[in-house]
């Protein structure tokens, strides 16, 4: 499906124009109609019809069968894609994530198969917005929306059992909106979380990322919490009582790695209580640990994964050895992927000394060539002056850059000089 945009309403029009000069029942459907009557932006328009498959494929020239089986056309026009579905009943879910068998139906009996009531509900895009039956609800979701209620569609311990998935999608919905989960909702998903277990972990990993990357992400997180779902979606058991860091972090100015890494930070370090312990071989083998675990439980991505570590590490490293580093080692530590998002972690924690590691990372700019000047010296600089390449180049270059970071070599015959000395000297 495409991403809303403002054809996107038109050319979905156009679809349901053209299926009910066909003789066909029409209507948005699903997200879109919810969307709309709350007076947001959709992110997509899908169409359902009683047309079926075959008939959709021979009025729209450019179709592709994406789930013919279940119902399911995507109909390009002017660049924009949308999703048309037949109107359909599902049969059982023994996968508890699509149905064994489907049935075209009517629009009621669609209605009746979905997840919630405020997603049920159709729209007839031809009708004036004043019209009373624009709206088709079938399952009390305008009542709902009113209410700003988030309740299954029938039996909610069908509803789960249909689809795990289900519970983390009320999680997602419930805070984006600033909805409240109807009590019987909340007491299903409760007595089916521990079934996310029977879920892909990519699809756990996807619905997590949705919540991360929206701003009431904090919300989200503590109502996994509170509806039995945190366990099971993150695969391990808190060591700690939640905390308010996810719900203080600030989005840095100048992001040096992505939201998810940085947001996901906040709550692993909200989770678990010795990600920061005083000794640093011990910390690093906890929060290896850690997101090894998180990276299973989630399907991170390798870069998700190393840059929500590297802000760790660095986090750890402003709350135990900031004031008494060096210049290089500051230096080094923010110029850093990952520093930004680890100071405004550790503003969360104490805002006074984060406010300080700004100041000095201020300061360090206009020192010394900055916080990354270019190296004087480098490997390729070395062997053309005849040293021959192995183990102790890195660890040449690592000091001489060092020594540039603080000022004591500016020029590169002065790094070159400190270099033939390192490698004169014992142990390196």
């Amino acid at each position: 499906m495409t991403r809303g945009s403002s054809s996107a309403r038109e050319v979905a029009t156009w679809i349901v124009q053209t299926l009910r000069e066909q003789g066909h029942v029409a209507y948005f459907a699903g997200g879109c109609v919810r969307d709309e009557l709350l007076g947001l932006q959709p992110k997509d328009f899908d169409v359902a019809t009683d047309a079926r498959p075959e008939k959709i494929g021979s009025l729209f020239p450019r179709t592709a069968h994406v789930g013919a089986a279940f119902g399911v056309m995507l109909v390009r026009h002017q660049g924009v894609t949308v999703e048309v579905a037949t109107f359909r009943a599902d049969g059982t879910y023994t996968d508890r994530r699509r149905p064994d068998q489907v049935t075209f139906a009517d629009e009621l009996a669609d209605a009746r198969r979905r997840d919630f009531t405020v997603n049920a509900l159709f729209l007839d895009p031809l009708k004036d917005i004043s019209s009373a039956d624009r709206v088709v609800d079938h399952v009390g979701g305008v009542a709902d929306l009113g209410a700003r209620v988030l309740r299954a569609v029938g039996d909610a311990d069908q509803r789960l059992r249909e689809d795990d998935l289900r519970a983390l999608r009320a999680v997602r919905l419930s805070t984006r909106l600033g909805f409240t989960i109807e009590e019987s909702t909340r007491e299903a998903i409760r007595r089916h979380a521990g079934e996310l277990s029977g879920i892909s972990r990519e699809r756990i990993g996807e619905e997590i990322r949705l919540m991360l990357a929206h701003e009431t992400r904090a919300r989200a997180i503590s109502t996994l919490g509170a509806l039995a779902l945190d366990t099971p979606t993150f695969g391990r058991v808190a060591r700690a009582v939640p905390g308010h860091s996810l719900a203080k972090l600030r989005i840095p100015k100048n992001p040096d790695c992505g939201l998810i890494a940085g947001t996901l930070a906040a709550v692993l370090m909200d989770r678990e209580e010795d990600l920061l312990v005083e000794d640093s071989a011990a910390g690093e083998g906890r929060r290896l640990e850690v997101l090894r675990e998180t990276r299973q439980a989630l399907c991170l991505s390798n870069e998700e994964r190393d840059d929500c570590l590297a802000i760790l590490k660095l986090l750890s490293l402003l709350k135990r050895e900031w004031e008494w580093a060096g210049e290089a080692r500051r230096k080094r530590a923010a110029a850093s992927r990952g520093f930004a998002w680890a100071n405004e972690l550790f503003r969360t924690v104490d805002a006074s000394r984060a406010a300080s590691v700004d100041r000095v990372v201020d300061e360090l700019g206009r020192r010394h060539g900055g916080i990354r000047p270019e190296a004087l010296v480098t490997g390729d600089d070395l062997v053309a002056a005849g040293l021959s390449p192995g183990p102790a180049f890195r660890t040449v270059l690592e000091r001489v850059y060092d020594a540039q970071l603080e000022g004591r070599i500016t020029e590169k015959a002065e790094g070159m000089m400190l270099a033939r000395e390192l490698f004169g000297s014992a142990g390196v």
